[in-house]
C-alpha cells in the first residue's frame, strides 16, 4: 500500500468429498464445536474465523450501478481444522437470502460482521466441505481506524472495491484475514459498455441482452484483502512483460498521464526479478481509476490499483509488493512492516540501481530528517518501532514504512552485500505463496549468517523505542 502522505501453505481447490459433511452416523458419533469468530489478530480480533481453511472462492456477482445494488452467490471450498458443529464467515451488511452446506440448506444467523452457519450435520476435522451463500444489497464503504476508506467505493462511472485491511467483507463473505489464502474464480455481470476488472487472468467476456459477464481466474493463493474489483469505463491494453500476460485498465481521464509510467512495467519487473527472484504470479498489470478521494494506491495481487496516474516510484513500490506482501503475506496485521518496509526499500534500491542516491545515502537523509519536507514529518518516523504499532489505526503510519526500510539497510550494513541480496531473494522464495511473521524473518536472516550477532539491529531498529543512536 502507499498512502497519499508518502507457512502454512493453503490447500488446493478440491471437489466436495463423499463424507465431507459428517452426520453423527457417518463420522462415528463425532460431536463438533463451533469454530472461532476470529483468529485473535492483535489489531482486528474479529477478522478471520477459526476452525477451517478456505482453499477456493467461487464468486458470481451482478451489479446495477444505477440502483447501486449487488447480487452475489459465493461458494467457498474449505477444509475443517477441527470437528465443527458451526462455523463463521465475515460479511458486513448485505442481506443473506440462503446458505447451503454440501448442497443442503443450513441454518444461519447474523451478528455484526459475523455470519454464523450451522450445517445440517457435524463436519469432521480434515473433511472438505463446500458452503454457498446467496446475498444481495448495497455494499458498504468501510472507514479504517486510520480514517481512510475501503470496501465498496463509488466512482463517477462505477465502483472500486478495495480490501486492506478489512474492506473485502463488504462485498463477499469469507475468512477475511491474511493468514487464510485461497484461489479465486470471479464472474461479474455489469451493464453493456462497462467493464469489470479483477485479479489474475481474464478467462472470458460475453455480452447478452444488454449485459456483459467477465470471468476472472486467480490460481495462486491470495489473501482476501488483495482481491479487487473495478467496474467502470476503461481503456484496456493487452501486451506482455517477458513471458507474462500484461493487462492494464485505465480510466480514459487518466490515460494520457498514465501511459509513460505503465509502459515501464516490463522494465520494472525485469529489474525486480534480478533483485527479488522470479515473479511469483502468472500475470501482471495495473488498474488506474479516476478516484482521487481514495487517497492511496494498493498492491492488489497481480494488478495494483492506483487512484490516478502513478509516478514511477509508486509503480516500483506496488510492484515490489507482489513479492513482499502478496506472495509472502503477513501472518497478522502486526507484521505490516514486512510489506511496507520491503516495498519502501525497493524504492531505495531502484534509485541506487538507476543513477540516483544509494540506499545508504537515502537512509542517512531519512535518519537526519533531510529527506522530508517538514521537521514534523522527519520526527514522525520515530514515534514507535516498526514491528509493534500501538494500535490498528497506526499499522500504515510512517514508522512502518521508513523505519521498516531502515531495518533492511541495517541488516545490509551488518552482513554485507554478498549475503544481503541472497537473503532478500531467499526470503521471497522460502515463504512463496505463504505467510510469515517478524520472528520468522529474524530467524531466517540469522540462519543465513551463522555466528553473526544481529541482536543490536533487532533491538534498536526493529523493536526499539525512539530514535536509535548511530554507531
Amino acid at each position: 500500500m502507499a498512502r497519499s502522505v508518502r507457512l502454512v501453505r493453503p490447500l488446493p481447490a478440491a471437489p466436495l468429498l463423499a463424507c465431507a459433511l459428517v452426520l453423527s452416523a457417518c463420522g462415528g458419533g463425532v460431536h463438533g464445536t463451533p469454530g472461532g469468530s476470529g483468529v485473535r489478530d492483535p489489531y482486528f480480533p474479529k477478522a478471520g474465523n477459526g476452525g477451517y481453511d478456505v482453499a477456493h472462492y467461487g464468486l458470481r456477482l451482478a451489479y446495477d450501478p444505477d440502483a447501486h445494488h449487488l447480487t452475489g452467490t459465493a461458494t467457498l471450498t474449505a477444509r475443517a481444522a477441527e470437528d465443527l458443529s458451526a462455523f463463521n464467515l465475515d460479511l458486513l451488511g448485505m442481506e443473506v437470502e440462503q446458505v447451503t452446506v454440501g448442497g443442503e440448506t443450513a441454518r444461519f444467523n447474523r451478528a455484526g460482521q459475523e455470519l454464523t452457519v450451522r450445517p445440517p450435520g457435524d463436519i469432521d476435522r480434515g473433511g472438505t466441505f463446500r458452503v454457498t451463500v446467496r446475498y444481495s444489497g448495497t455494499p458498504e464503504t468501510v472507514t479504517d481506524p486510520d480514517g481512510t476508506q475501503e470496501g465498496w467505493l463509488r466512482t463517477t462511472d462505477g465502483v472500486l472495491a478495495l480490501g486492506e485491511p478489512t474492506g473485502s467483507m463488504a462485498w463477499f463473505p469469507g475468512n477475511h484475514h491474511p493468514s487464510d489464502k485461497a484461489a479465486y474464480d470471479l464472474a461479474v455481470t455489469v451493464p453493456k459498455g462497462l467493464r469489470a476488472v479483477s485479479n489474475g487472468e481474464l478467462r472470458s467476456e460475453r455480452t447478452a441482452r444488454g449485459r456483459t459477464t467477465f470471468v476472472w481466474h486467480s490460481g495462486q493463493p491470495m489473501a482476501s484483502y488483495l482481491a479487487t474489483l473495478a467496474i467502470g469505463r476503461f481503456d484496456i491494453s493487452r501486451s506482455r512483460a517477458g513471458d507474462l500476460p500484461l493487462y492494464t485498465a485505465v480510466d480514459p481521464a487518466e490515460a494520457a498521464a498514465s501511459r509513460p509510467v505503465l509502459g515501464r512495467i516490463p522494465e520494472v519487473l525485469r529489474w525486480a526479478e534480478g533483485r527479488f527472484g522470479p515473479y511469483p504470479f502468472s500475470s501482471t498489470g495495473a488498474i488506474v481509476d479516476s478516484a482521487a478521494s481514495v487517497g492511496y494506491a494498493l498492491e492488489t495481487q497481480t494488478r495494483p490499483v492506483f487512484p490516478g496516474a502513478p509516478d514511477l516510484t509508486l509503480l516500483v513500490h506496488e510492484l515490489a509488493h507482489q513479492w513482499y506482501g502478496d506472495s509472502v503475506t503477513p501472518e497478522s496485521w502486526r507484521d505490516m512492516w514486512l510489506n511496507e518496509g520491503f516495498a519502501t526499500y525497493a524504492e531505495w534500491l531502484w534509485e541506487e540501481d538507476h543513477g540516483g542516491d544509494s540506499a545508504q545515502e537515502t537512509f542517512d537523509a531519512v535518519y537526519s530528517g533531510a529527506y522530508f519536507d517538514t521537521k514534523e514529518a522527519g520526527e514522525e518516523i520515530w514515534e514507535f518501532p516498526p514491528a509493534d504499532p500501538p494500535n490498528a489505526g497506526q499499522i500504515s503510519d510512517p514508522p512502518v514504512y521508513w523505519r521498516g526500510a531502515m531495518v533492511l539497510q541495517k541488516v545490509r550494513q551488518a552482513v554485507g552485500d554478498d549475503r544481503f541480496f541472497p537473503i532478500l531473494r531467499g526470503w521471497a522464495a522460502a515463504y512463496r505463496h505463504g505467510n510469515a511473521d517478524t520472528s520468522d524473518f529474524t530467524a531466517y536472516v540469522e540462519k543465513q549468517v551463522p555466528g553473526k550477532d544481529l541482536e543490536s539491529v533487532w533491538d534498536a531498529w526493529l523493536y526499539g523505542e525512539g530514535k536509535p543512536e548511530q554507531p
